[in-house]
């Protein structure tokens, strides 16, 4: 199985690696590492996990953030990696 990253989701990245790193010199690197590891994980487990919001839904291992993806064919695309401790209101929305 194929893993696209999309452009919304890689500013998710973006977003994240920010935040982290303005909290702790190098959390950002290993927050980015974490996710592209569970990210990678999709070539093996893509279409296993819940769906939500119409989209399959993986919770990252380390931090709290879900990976929200599709499976079309040999090709798992990431549309959204949000924030678990942002309203769920914005994530539905973002997501509809």
């Amino acid at each position: 199985m194929k893993v696209q990253i999309l452009d919304e989701a890689k500013q998710d990245l973006i977003e994240g690696f920010r935040f982290h790193e303005s909290r702790s010199e190098g959390l950002g690197e290993y927050f980015l590492n974490s996710l592209f590891a569970d990210i990678d994980s999709l070539q093996l487990y893509a279409g296993i996990h819940a769906v939500h919001f119409e989209y399959h839904r993986m919770l990252a291992k380390r931090f709290p953030f879900p990976i929200y993806y599709r499976v079309h064919q040999d090709l798992a695309r990431v549309f959204a990696i949000l924030d678990c401790r942002r309203d769920p209101a914005m994530h539905r929305e973002r997501l509809s």
